[in-house]
């Protein structure tokens, strides 16, 4: 009998805290307490006064979320904060002293009532944002993401709408259209593909650049979140508008020093003081480096202010005595809209039966007294029967029609790119768009500038006959040439047709699969950068400060300053006449 009326009471006992339990909870939940005038309520709390009341703890949100600024609680004052914290942990330390015998029957019981009731949306919201935070430190964008630097439009699209101002000798504007590519050149005479040539503009890149860049597959609006910072300034532009004609300093200086001190007020720049921004300069770097306040003096000083010499400044030529601008190809007129575009081309580029042993596609520079055009040119015309010349005289001459620059590099073995107002020319880069291998008398025409694009072993894909040898006549580049075994022609025919995905833009309409392109590597070149650069500031190094600025080309295209074959090529003296 005692026995049945202890049952009895303990079966009523548990029916009584079962019916108070579920009362609690659905007027807890199950009305909205906010509505009611007086009253505040927060998620935190509803979330810890059930939990309390189950076997395992849900872990907090990490501590990097913003947790209330997402729920959009009403605010409070610190003696409401003070008891409500004092009523949470004396509930959660009632709960702790209670004994529940059987546990995960009770949980079993209470889970329809538990499936009925949803977690208030704003903590769902808040969840799924922190999830998504988690997912971007890691995934194909770990390392990669990049936040583009939000400048005023007068450094930019501002500049495109007045096109007709940035050039006195051309009109610019014709080479905008279809995102900086350029009128779409169709294929005559059958030397180009169907699709993807367009007369694009040599100093067109800055566009070209930014355009790639919208299209980049790892962009963030969060610049702490960003490896590196994009600035898209169009500083060739905004610099080739006062090159000429009676502009002074101030004038030509105005935009990059404007720029410097906008981007040196952002809170992105204190991060890295800098170090982690890159922009375009779509013109040589010798138009950036002036060095002294006169007005007849070339160029601006975009590269030598302060902020500049903590960026990355990517150009179509490099300083080699300068340690922070690198080079980038310059663009051709192939711009392909997907992989197979370049496959095909690549293997036609295969197919071509060569009949010319070497060409040139230039003019003769008779002001640059160390210039070795005229001697090229005299040993071409020495040569016919193996050596083609295009001859450029005037604005209105053939090496401006892409259609006889591509026909004659697609003749050719070798094509011959000597120095002119600078080391560097868009015709390396026709020639191995066209299969052709680039003869050059400088490596300051190449192997020391584009070195996230080319090979290190230069002999792979290039030949380097010395310029003083040719000045001085003591080679004749005819002999030099013939004499290359016709299996290691072909070899080095094949390596400059793999790289031409190298040397090209993509359409920015468009996007590669697999195929990585000039834009894709010259990213993957910054980010890499970077990268040792914040790892140094982190450790308190700084590598640019162990060697003298003069040996640049050495340190970045070799990561050492051992003496070298090539010391002579870039002594100081030959360094003036540029």
């Amino acid at each position: 009998m005692d026995n049945s009326l202890t049952t009895r009471s303990r079966n009523k006992f548990w029916f009584v805290f079962f019916f108070l339990f579920v009362s609690w909870y659905l007027l807890l939940y199950g009305i909205d307490w906010s509505s009611l005038r007086g009253i505040v309520t927060t998620s935190r709390y509803e979330v810890n006064s059930i939990e309390s009341f189950r076997p395992t703890s849900i872990p907090p949100p990490p501590p990097h979320a913003d947790v209330s600024s997402n729920f959009n609680s009403t605010s409070v004052d610190n003696a409401t904060n003070e008891t409500r914290s004092k009523e949470e942990e004396s509930l959660s330390n009632e709960n702790d002293n209670v004994v529940v015998p059987d546990l995960e029957k009770l949980q079993k019981e209470l889970e329809p009532f538990l499936r009925k009731i949803e977690p208030p949306k704003e903590e769902k919201k808040v969840e799924k944002k922190i999830e998504k935070k988690d997912d971007n430190k890691g995934g194909k964008c770990a390392g990669r993401y990049i936040y583009v630097a939000e400048i005023p439009s007068k450094f930019n699209e501002i500049m495109l709408k007045e096109c007709k101002l940035l050039n006195k000798w051309e009109d610019m504007c014709q080479y905008l259209v279809n995102m900086g590519l350029g009128p779409d050149l169709g294929n005559p005479q059958r030397i180009f593909s169907n699709k993807g040539w367009y007369t694009t503009n040599q100093f067109s890149l800055e566009v070209l650049f930014h355009n790639r860049m919208k299209q980049y597959d790892c962009l963030t609006n969060d610049s702490s979140e960003a490896s590196a910072v994009f600035v898209p300034y169009y500083s060739g532009f905004d610099v080739a508008r006062y090159l000429w004609d009676d502009f002074n300093t101030s004038m030509r200086d105005a935009g990059a020093i404007e720029v410097a001190k906008f981007l040196r007020e952002k809170p992105e720049w204190e991060t890295m003081w800098g170090r982690d921004h890159f922009m375009i300069a779509g013109r040589i770097t010798w138009d950036f480096r002036r060095g002294i306040e006169e007005d007849a003096a070339w160029g601006n000083k975009l590269m030598l202010l302060p902020e500049a010499k903590n960026m990355t400044i990517l150009t179509i030529e490099s300083s080699p005595w300068n340690r922070n601008d690198f080079a980038i190809p310059y663009p051709t007129y192939f711009h392909p809209s997907s992989d197979s575009d370049v496959v095909q081309w690549q293997n036609r580029m295969r197919r071509l039966r060569r009949k010319v042993l070497f060409s040139f596609a230039g003019a003769p520079r008779p002001q640059l007294e160390d210039s070795i055009r005229s001697e090229i040119m005299e040993q071409c015309s020495a040569t016919r029967r193996k050596c083609k010349l295009l001859e450029c005289k005037d604005l209105h001459n053939k090496c401006n029609k892409p259609v006889h620059v591509m026909r004659l590099f697609q003749s050719s073995i070798f094509c011959l790119q000597p120095s002119g107002d600078s080391f560097t020319r868009r015709s390396t880069f026709d020639s191995i768009l066209a299969g052709c291998i680039p003869v050059f008398f400088t490596p300051g025409s190449a192997y020391v500038q584009y070195i996230w694009h080319l090979p290190k072993d230069y002999t792979k894909y290039s030949v380097l006959i010395p310029e003083d040898d040719v000045r001085k006549k003591k080679v004749s580049i005819e002999n030099v040439l013939s004499k290359i075994p016709k299996s290691q022609v072909a070899a080095m025919r094949e390596e400059v047709i793999k790289l031409i995905p190298n040397v090209v833009y993509a359409d920015p309409r468009s996007r590669l699969e697999t195929v990585k392109d000039a834009f894709d590597l010259a990213v993957k070149g910054v980010l890499g950068r970077v990268d040792v650069i914040r790892k140094e500031m982190r450790q308190g190094k700084n590598s640019s400060m162990v060697f003298d600025e003069e040996y640049s080309w050495k340190y970045h295209t070799f990561g050492t300053l051992e003496k070298h074959e090539w010391d002579n090529f870039f002594l100081r003296t030959n360094k003036e006449r540029y």
